[in-house]
C-alpha cells in the first residue's frame, strides 16, 4: 500500500493565501483517504490505523512549570531512595594512600540492595536419652519444621508457581541449579497437598465478600480439566476475588456458587415467584403449593422430589431447580439488594442485575456502514452514547432526583432514535430492551458502570492457563482456584503475597485471616 506523503513544512512568511488553501485541500483529502483505508480494513476484518494520542509529558511540563529559579518542575527534586531501607550489613572502606596529617571528615554512604540466593541446609540432631525407668526421651523439632524442606523453600516454590506463573518443570530446574535435592513429585506435593486450611480460608472469602458488599462483578472463562472443556467463574469486587472451576456454566451453576457452601434446595415464596416469572406452566406450579416453605437436604433429595411430582421435562426441571437454589440463597440471608454486574452473559441475570456499558457500546462499535450516510449515523450514535456515559459518571459523583429524570429521558431519546442503518436500529432496540439493567446505576450510584474489574481479575487465571495448560488432577484444579483467589485478594487488601504465604507455611498466623480483613474494611 502506498504511504500517504507528509505535507511539507512551509514557513509562515512563505504561505500565501493560495498556498494556504492548497494545503488545507490536501489535508482534507488525506483525511478522506485514511478514512477509506480504515473502512476497507474493517470490511476485511482487519484493524484500522490506531489513533495515537500525543504524549502528555511535554504538556504536563508546560502546565506545571514554575519559575522558582531552579528551572525544574515541582516535585522533580531528588529524594533519598534509601533512607527507609533496612540495612543488614555495614562495611567501612578506607581510601588507599592517605597522606600523613590528613583529617577524617566523615562518611559518604553508598547503599547496595541485593538478595541472598544460596543453599542453606540445617541438620537437627535430636538428643536421645534413656531414663532410669527405661523410657526414652527424644528432642522435638521446632514447630515451624514440617518436613525435610524448610519454610522459606516451600514459600519460594508456592510463590514461583502462584505469583510468577512458573511451571513445575522450570521450578525443578531452578532448584536443582541452586543445589537443592528435590524431585518432581516432591514439588507437586508441596503445591497440592496439605492445603486444607488454605482451601477453607478461600471458601470463607466468598462468604465474607457477599456479606459486606453492595455489588459484585462476575465473569467466566474457559478452564480445561483432564482433557475436557470446563469453566472458571470469577466473583469479586474491590475487596476480594474468588475463583471456582466447574464443568458447566449456566444459571444453576452460578446459583450453586453463590450459596457459598450450602447444599440445600428450598421451596419458598421467592422460589415459586421465580418459577412463575420464568414461565413454568401453571400445572407444574400448582404441584409446589402443597409443600411451600419446604427444604431438601441435597441434590439427590431434590431430584427425588421432582420425580415424585412427575416433573421430568428438561426445561421444567431447570426452572424449578433454579427457583429452589434461589430460595436457598435467600433462606440463608443472601442480600436481595446486592447488585450483580456482568457483561450480559445470561447465566448471571438473577436478582438485581446491571450491565457493563463497555460491552453494550461494543455492539454499536462493531457495526460497519455500507455507505457514508450509515457510517455518519453510527459515529453520531456512538458519540451520543459516550456523552451519556460521561453524564452517568457525573451522576455517580453527585446523584439527584432531577438529574435522574433527565438521564432517563435522554436514554429514551438516544435508543429509540431511527437511523438509515437497519443493523444500527436493531442494536439500539436490543439495548433499549435492557434499559433497566443499563440504568440500574441511577438507583445504585455506588455500582460501577463497567465490568473491567472482573475482566482484569480473571486475566490472572487466563495467564496461568496459557502458561501451564489444563489441570490434570482434582487437587491441582482446586489449588489453582485457591491460590489465585488468595493472591488477588491479598493484592486488593494491600498484603504482600510473599509474607502471607510465609506466614501460613510457618503456621505463625500473624497475618489476620483474609475473610476477617474483608469484614473489617467495611466496619
Amino acid at each position: 500500500m502506498i504511504a500517504i506523503p507528509k505535507l511539507p513544512d512551509i514557513p509562515e512568511d512563505q504561505r500565501t493565501e493560495v498556498v494556504g488553501t492548497l494545503l488545507e485541500v490536501i489535508r482534507r483529502q488525506q483525511e478522506t483517504l485514511q478514512q477509506l483505508r480504515d473502512e476497507i480494513a474493517r470490511l476485511k476484518g482487519q484493524k484500522p490505523k490506531p489513533t495515537i494520542k500525543p504524549s502528555k509529558l511535554e504538556q504536563g511540563l508546560q502546565n506545571n512549570q514554575k519559575d522558582d529559579g531552579t528551572g525544574k518542575r515541582p516535585g522533580s527534586l531528588k529524594r533519598s531512595k534509601t533512607e527507609e531501607l533496612q540495612i543488614h550489613d555495614t562495611k567501612k572502606i578506607r581510601p588507599e594512600g592517605i597522606p600523613p596529617g590528613s583529617r577524617f571528615k566523615g562518611y559518604q554512604d553508598y547503599v547496595v540492595q541485593d538478595v541472598l540466593m544460596k543453599l542453606h541446609n540445617t541438620k537437627y540432631r535430636l538428643e536421645n536419652w534413656q531414663t532410669p525407668d527405661n523410657e526414652y526421651l527424644i528432642g522435638k523439632l521446632p514447630e515451624e519444621v514440617k518436613s525435610h524442606f524448610g519454610s522459606t523453600l516451600i514459600t519460594y516454590i508456592l510463590h514461583q508457581y502462584c505469583h510468577a506463573h512458573v511451571t513445575q518443570p522450570l521450578i525443578l530446574e531452578q532448584l536443582l541449579e541452586f543445589g537443592v535435592d528435590i524431585s518432581t513429585g516432591q514439588i507437586n506435593r508441596i503445591i497440592t497437598e496439605g492445603k486444607e486450611e488454605l482451601h477453607f480460608e478461600k471458601d470463607e472469602i466468598l462468604k465474607a465478600g457477599l456479606e459486606v458488599s453492595g455489588h459484585i462483578n462476575v465473569d467466566d472463562t474457559g478452564a480445561r480439566h483432564q482433557g475436557r472443556n470446563g469453566f472458571c467463574t470469577h466473583i469479586g469486587n474491590e475487596l476480594f476475588a474468588w475463583f471456582q472451576s466447574t464443568e458447566k456454566k449456566n444459571r444453576i451453576n452460578f446459583l450453586e456458587l453463590l450459596r457459598a457452601g450450602h447444599s440445600d434446595y428450598v421451596v419458598n415464596l421467592e422460589a415459586v415467584n421465580y418459577m412463575k416469572a420464568q414461565g413454568l406452566p401453571v400445572i407444574q406450579l400448582a404441584k409446589f403449593d402443597a409443600f411451600c416453605e419446604a427444604s431438601f437436604e441435597n441434590l439427590p433429595k431434590w431430584e427425588e422430589k421432582l420425580e415424585t411430582l412427575h416433573i421430568t421435562d428438561e426445561r421444567h426441571v431447570r426452572i424449578a431447580t433454579e427457583g429452589a437454589l434461589l430460595g436457598s440463597l435467600l433462606e440463608h440471608g443472601f442480600n436481595k439488594e446486592l447488585v450483580i454486574v456482568s457483561d450480559d452473559a445470561g447465566q448471571f441475570n438473577v436478582l438485581l442485575h446491571a450491565l457493563c456499558w463497555i460491552h453494550a457500546e461494543g455492539s454499536i462499535n462493531k457495526l460497519v456502514g455500507l455507505n457514508s450516510k450509515q457510517t455518519e449515523d453510527i459515529e453520531e450514535i456512538r458519540g451520543k452514547i459516550w456523552d451519556f456515559y460521561a453524564a452517568l459518571k457525573d451522576y455517580k459523583r453527585d446523584p439527584s432526583k432531577q438529574e435522574k429524570v433527565l438521564l432517563e429521558k435522554r436514554f429514551d431519546e438516544i435508543f429509540t432514535s431511527k437511523a438509515s442503518c437497519v443493523s444500527l436500529n436493531l442494536a439500539l432496540q436490543r439495548l433499549y430492551n435492557n434499559k433497566r439493567e443499563l440504568l440500574l446505576v441511577l438507583e445504585h450510584p455506588e455500582i460501577p458502570l463497567h465490568n473491567n474489574l472482573s475482566e482484569n481479575d480473571i486475566r490472572e487465571y487466563v495467564k496461568k492457563r496459557k502458561i501451564s495448560g489444563s489441570t490434570r488432577s482434582d487437587s491441582g484444579r482446586r489449588c489453582r482456584d485457591t491460590f489465585t483467589s488468595l493472591k488477588k485478594t491479598c493484592r486488593k487488601l494491600g498484603i504482600s503475597f510473599w509474607e502471607y504465604l510465609k506466614d501460613r507455611v510457618t503456621g505463625r498466623n500473624a497475618i489476620a485471616r483474609l475473610p476477617d480483613l474483608i469484614r473489617s474494611h467495611t466496619s
